[in-house]
């Protein structure tokens, strides 16, 4: 990121860079603005403790719950995350999955690896006037409804706001899309009931966070056909153990976390973005993606 941000940077920003780990735990405590972020994070929140002159954290994460978010609240550090930056991906994945699912598109690619010529099409499923739900009206959320659409899926998304009453109405929908963050009031919000009120035709679309889904619900779901499939960038544990039985299960299709994985225009967003908000933050104006540290997104 170093050659993506360094040249966006303030003159008054007094900037120092890191390699390794420990050189991120030894520099912390130097610190007023952060870029902490690395995939291990016993590190990151290493540094983030002993970082005590730390004014703003920045990371380019869109979920933040595996940070301190109480603590950063108690010493009044703001929290700017990811939102919105692999938005566009995350869609793309997620769209492109629903269409491998209603085409079978996992059938004609073991047909060419066996070089046979398929007859019919494994996949007869349109998404042309089937109906999307979606939970989360984030960057994520409103991203995967413009692309639907330009589908002609017939779109409904469920706001914070919304209230418990799409529950009543799972039944309804051929799609059921979770674009969600992950927070105490979404842990395990689609479970055995959920599934039970789904149609037999229904997808599950899971690029949220894991914990959203009763894991063991949905594998029972699957097994006995209570659903027709299942779409899971997200699974608990990650990477998930080769005796697991969504391995083994063909209406679950899994892209292994692989969405929102940065690409070089995400990256160039997330550079430019943290550029802006150095000079919010010496303003004393707003962060762009500012994380409510009590709501945790």
């Amino acid at each position: 990121m170093r050659a993506l941000v360094e040249p966006l940077l303030p003159e008054w920003i007094e900037a120092s860079w890191w390699n390794l780990p420990e050189e991120l735990v030894a520099l912390a405590p130097q610190a007023e603005i952060g870029w902490f972020d690395l995939h291990e994070k016993p590190p990151v929140l290493a540094a983030v403790e002993g970082a005590t002159d730390l004014r703003w954290l920045n990371t380019a994460y869109a979920g933040v719950n595996w940070l301190p978010l109480a603590d950063l609240e108690r010493r009044g550090v703001a929290l700017t995350c990811g939102r919105g930056l692999t938005a566009t991906a995350v869609a793309e994945f997620a769209v492109m999955t629903m269409l491998t699912v209603a085409k079978d598109f996992p059938a004609l690619v073991r047909a060419q690896d066996r070089r046979e010529w398929l007859e019919h099409a494994p996949g007869t499923r349109e998404l042309a006037e089937s109906q999307a739900l979606i939970l989360g009206q984030g960057a994520i959320g409103q991203a995967v409804g413009r692309m639907l659409q330009g589908f002609g899926v017939e779109t409904e998304v469920v706001r914070r706001s919304s209230g418990p009453g799409w529950k009543d109405r799972l039944g309804e929908f051929d799609w059921i899309v979770l674009a969600l963050p992950g927070t105490p009031e979404t842990r395990g919000l689609i479970g055995a009931a959920e599934f039970e009120a789904m149609k037999p035709e229904a997808v599950l679309v899971n690029f949220a966070r894991a914990n959203i889904v009763d894991e063991a619900a949905l594998v029972e779901a699957l097994r006995e056909k209570r659903i027709a499939a299942a779409v899971l960038d997200v699974t608990e544990p990650e990477p998930l153990p080769p005796g697991h039985p969504l391995w083994s299960l063909d209406n679950a299709h899994l892209t292994m976390h692989l969405s929102g994985i940065p690409t070089p225009a995400s990256l160039a967003r997330a550079a430019e973005r943290f550029a802006r908000n150095c000079e919010h933050f010496r303003a004393g104006e707003p962060l762009e993606a500012q994380v409510d540290l009590k709501l945790g997104y």
